[in-house]
């Protein structure tokens, strides 16, 4: 089998060169982020992208927030208990902090925003605040959730979109159009595939820790032009530099590297149940799918694709997390027994098309899984679109095969349940079985944590078997920076914090 490193288009060196709006002409006070993809819709509570959740670090205050140790810390609640039955959280919240619109931050705000979040018909927060029975805010300061049963990945939840605040008033209206939050940085401007533009709030509790006037998130998704504008100083950071990159901008005195292991995975989503297009052989037969997997050498995968430097994995928890299990280790390449697979579903020959995001490392990761595929009998046609379009066609069925990750999250559940029980906000292929929903359910209601490991690795006797996603590589977050921008902390979730954060 041969595999070529595929090279960078003579139009991307073209594009490298180009000149972003009025970059040039920012003062030293504006902060320029280059993004891989431009996020979804500018609401929290029926957001969906990692880009986004980078976005609304900067734009919207959460109850929560978690350390580069990934202990969960104050940030709009001050502090937190639970009852001794574990069916009441109490929070104490914070009395200085206001939204970008004047209104003041209090319990019945953070009522009004988890009522919205848990109820919202298109909310994808909903399944993460399954638990939460009723919301109380007694007086100003005191916020209560009432739970249905205990709830043991409920702080992780609050750590993220289910625990960020929206303005009450603005609830009603388009939130994703103009988000008021209580962030230290206000919206601006949005050019959609282009730029998102917010700036300080002079009025947050915490002014004082962010350094700049304006923040511009910049969507590039050519990983060649994003770092050019870097080295230009069209850009002052990035995130996600490509591994093959590494090197050369790790030799670059202009820049600096920072790099840490993810919380998350990468992998490939399959349609087993949602519309027509599940109905074909690798949605309706999990033979099929197990040669598709066998199929993938994973490690040459990295080496190709990413220097050797994302691990190779088959499991939503990402390598060296407790609740890895060792009885599925990663599977070596078994071109033979994929073929034999394929015969026994009576399937020697298969097609199938698989979505790529149209950026040159998605594009090089499906051309290279198409390469082994071929071997073993499967034929994957390239469908290639632009970050939006895929995950809306996700979300609609409209796809056989899809080329997709995450970000990762503190508490295992947010890696496994949101993507594989049947009511799941983010399980676009619609996979359903019942046992797995019981165990994962259970799951969240344990706090102990080898019991609740019981549960994950039953669930995964089952999801190893049935293969709904077919796990590839675990990615190293690689930020790129220009030396003069000092305070960046690094954290495993992939998230640019701005506290701290200043130009030399």
């Amino acid at each position: 089998m041969k595999l070529a490193r595929i090279g960078v288009s003579a139009a991307a060196l073209a594009l490298a060169t180009l000149h972003f709006g009025a970059a040039k002409a920012q003062t030293p006070s504006t902060l320029r982020i280059g993004l891989q993809e431009d996020p979804d819709m500018l609401d929290p509570h029926k957001a969906r992208t990692f880009v986004g959740r980078i976005v609304f670090m900067g734009l919207c205050d959460k109850l929560l927030d978690i350390t580069a140790e990934l202990k969960p810390v104050p940030r709009l609640a001050t502090g937190w208990s639970f009852s001794p039955d574990g069916l009441t959280l109490t929070m104490k919240l914070r009395s200085d902090a206001r939204f970008h619109d004047g209104e003041p931050f209090n319990a019945e705000a953070a009522k009004a925003n988890l009522d919205r979040a848990r109820t919202l018909p298109d909310s994808l927060r909903k399944s993460e605040l399954a638990s939460v029975d009723s919301v109380e805010a007694p007086d100003a300061a005191t916020l209560v959730l009432k739970l249905k049963r205990p709830d043991a990945t409920l702080i992780s939840q609050l750590t993220d979109r289910a625990g960020m605040m929206l303005s009450p008033k603005t609830l009603s209206g388009d939130v994703g159009a103009k988000p008021v939050c209580s962030g230290p940085y206000k919206f601006v401007e949005r050019v959609q595939n282009d730029r998102i533009v917010l700036e300080k709030f002079k009025e947050h509790w915490e002014a004082d820790k962010y350094g700049f006037d304006r923040v511009i998130y910049r969507a590039i998704p050519d990983t060649t032009v994003r770092l050019a504008n870097l080295r230009s100083g069209e850009l002052d950071m990035l995130e996600r530099l490509a591994p093959t990159d590494v090197k050369s901008a790790q030799g670059d005195k202009a820049l600096k590297v920072l790099s840490m292991p993810n919380l998350g995975y990468q992998g490939i989503t399959i349609n087993t149940n949602n519309g027509e297009a599940a109905n074909q052989p690798m949605g309706k037969d999990k033979r099929v799918r197990q040669a598709f997997s066998l199929s993938i050498d994973r490690k040459v995968l990295s080496q190709v694709v990413f220097e050797g430097l994302y691990a190779p994995m088959n499991q939503p928890f990402n390598p060296g997390n407790a609740f890895v299990d060792s009885a599925f280790p990663v599977p070596e390449r078994d071109v033979a027994k994929a073929k034999a697979l394929l015969k026994e579903a009576g399937q020697p020959k298969v097609s199938v098309e698989l979505f790529v995001t149209n950026n040159p490392v998605d594009t090089q990761v499906g051309q290279v899984v198409q390469a082994m595929a071929q071997e073993a009998g499967i034929d994957v046609q390239l469908r290639s679109t632009e970050f939006a379009s895929q995950l809306r066609d996700q979300q609609q069925g409209k796809f056989q095969m899809s080329r997709i990750g995450w970000s990762g999250r503190t508490d295992p559940d947010g890696n496994i349940h949101p993507f594989v029980t049947s009511k799941g906000n983010q399980n676009d292929g619609k996979y359903a079985n019942p046992q797995v929903d019981k165990l994962l359910d259970e799951a969240r209601t344990i706090y102990d944590p080898a019991e609740r490991k019981k549960r994950y690795d039953a669930a995964q006797a089952i999801l190893q078997d049935e293969l709904p996603i077919v796990y590839l590589y675990n990615q190293t977050v690689f930020f790129a920076l220009r030396s003069n921008i000092d305070g960046f902390v690094i954290n495993p979730d992939g998230l640019i914090r701005l506290a701290g954060l200043k130009r030399k």
